[in-house]
């Protein structure tokens, strides 16, 4: 059949043999011209010896083995090929491939040489940078109260802290600093913990999904919720649904909502410790405010009068004592007056209450004409004057019973003034006023001790109580009331006779 007396399944087979094979022939040219240009490009980008460069191409990277095993053994599967001859390339191609593999990962696992390691990076050395200061304000959150935070999410409570920090920065007189607000992992889940220059001032924990519920309320039946105590006055409250609001305060509750609790908390800490707050760059800015409208005034009081540590303390003993320094006009005029005379703190601070005396009466007794006040009776202000002037000169202070027996007397006088809803205030006289003002600060806050030189003249007193009385007992002026307090004439009449 055909030209060669062949039969048609012969003649296909011949046919595709040769052009099939012709066909490769002609290809190994360019395959080789090919093999030579990726040689010469990957040979540019690295200096070195040529065919060390060929051989580790070729030789130490066992991928290129490898795929060049896989495709001869493939080449060896296919019909009419010359199967043994691939078949036995394609198979010692794989196994130099194992081989080179092995070796790698049996290098990889030795130490480095010490070559190696003088090429690894250093270890970064610590810096100054590495030391964060303190926060100065600080409010940390647990896990659970983030939504709080989160304004993408609603949460209130950063437009909370920045009113409260508004509003104290005009009461005070001073720029408030920041709140830096952050989560903590370690805390409970609805716990915050607010901190003052990294020390922990005040926590307590939250019910996001509930309103606090203040107060004692009208009635008998207490308000169905988890019992707390407030975190700022440590008034009974409670925890609330918020469907029971509306009953809460028909009975006369406070009801606030968590962000609320947080802000008034935080804003009570910054009100007891603004003293702790200001510092010498603080009362730089007030005085370099002031110079723009006074600059002789400031010339003369710092450097010239007192140094600036010593204002800055005269303004912390004042915010210490709940006096706002937003009159720093009065006070920087009573300094420049006084500094030259006296540079002793304690006596300037004093100079400066004086100064603003109707500042502090106005804030107690508002637009009234009379001051309701407490005062020692004479022998025991006679007593403790003697007392600070043994403690001066030779340590020895008040008798320790008696000390207690004065708190219990002002701590109830100071409920009697609460309950009627009427301003705490003890007038005694200026040497004893910075003495007794510490002694009373932390365990009576409320009570407001103050000096007869402290009274606007335009208030009139009215002398509601009387501590220490010949017969023991505390006529109230105002409600026509008698509080006892005789415990303390006994151990007056006795320590009186030991003076």
């Amino acid at each position: 059949m055909g030209q060669h007396d062949l039969d048609f399944r012969t003649a296909a087979q011949n046919y595709s043999l040769l052009t099939i094979g012709d066909g490769l022939v002609a290809q190994i040219p360019s395959l080789l011209l090919s093999m030579a240009t990726a040689v010469i490009v990957t040979r540019v980008s690295a200096a070195g010896d040529m065919g060390q460069q060929i051989s580790m191409q070729l030789f130490d990277d066992p991928r290129a083995l490898g795929i060049t095993a896989a495709l001869i053994g493939s080449l060896g599967l296919v019909p009419g090929m010359p199967n043994l001859v691939f078949l036995l390339l394609g198979g010692g191609f794989g196994a130099l491939a194992w081989k080179i593999h092995g070796r790698r990962a049996a290098r990889a696992g030795e130490a480095p040489t010490s070559a190696a390691l003088d090429t690894a990076a250093p270890p970064e050395e610590l810096g100054w940078d590495d030391v964060h200061p303190v926060d100065i304000l600080g409010l940390e959150v647990g896990f659970g109260l983030i939504a709080m935070v989160d304004k993408s999410k609603g949460g209130q409570l950063p437009d909370r802290v920045r009113a409260v920090r508004r509003k104290l920065t005009t009461e005070l007189g001073f720029l408030v600093p920041a709140v830096h607000i952050r989560d903590d992992l370690d805390l409970p889940a609805n716990a915050y913990r607010l901190q003052l220059l990294g020390v922990t001032v005040g926590e307590a924990e939250l019910y996001p999904d509930r309103l606090l519920a203040i107060g004692d309320g009208i009635g008998s039946q207490p308000l169905d919720g988890i019992a707390v105590k407030d975190p700022t006055f440590g008034m009974d409250a409670v925890w609330i649904d918020a469907q029971r609001a509306d009953d809460a305060r028909a009975r006369g509750f406070t009801v606030v909502d968590p962000a609320t609790v947080v802000a008034t908390h935080l804003g009570r800490v910054v009100e007891s410790e603004a003293g702790s707050l200001l510092g010498h760059q603080e009362v730089q800015a007030l005085l370099d405010a002031l110079a723009r409208d006074t600059p002789r005034l400031v010339e003369d009081l710092v450097p010239k009068t007192l140094a600036l540590p010593t204002v800055v303390r005269v303004l912390q003993n004042l915010l210490d004592e709940n006096i706002p320094i937003r009159d720093m006009r009065t006070i920087a005029e009573t300094l420049a007056e006084r500094g030259g005379e006296n540079e002793d703190v304690d006596a300037l601070t004093a100079s400066v209450r004086v100064a603003l005396r109707r500042l502090i009466t106005g804030r107690l007794a508002g637009f009234a004409d009379t001051l309701p006040v407490i005062t020692l009776d004479a022998s025991l202000e006679s007593l403790c004057l003697n007392s600070l002037e043994r403690e001066q000169s030779d340590g020895a202070g008040i008798e320790p019973g008696l000390a207690e027996r004065l708190y219990d007397s002002l701590a109830d006088s100071v409920k009697l003034q609460e309950a009627g809803g009427e301003p705490a205030v003890l007038l005694v006289s200026p040497r004893l006023r910075p003495w007794l003002a510490g002694m009373v600060r932390h365990t009576i806050p409320l009570l407001n001790v103050l000096a007869y030189n402290e009274i606007a003249e335009s208030k009139r007193l009215k002398v509601i109580a009387r501590i220490g009385g010949d017969n023991g007992s505390t006529p109230d002026a105002a409600a026509g009331r008698t509080t006892a307090h005789d415990s303390l004439a006994p151990n007056l009449a006795a320590t009186g006779a030991a003076a």
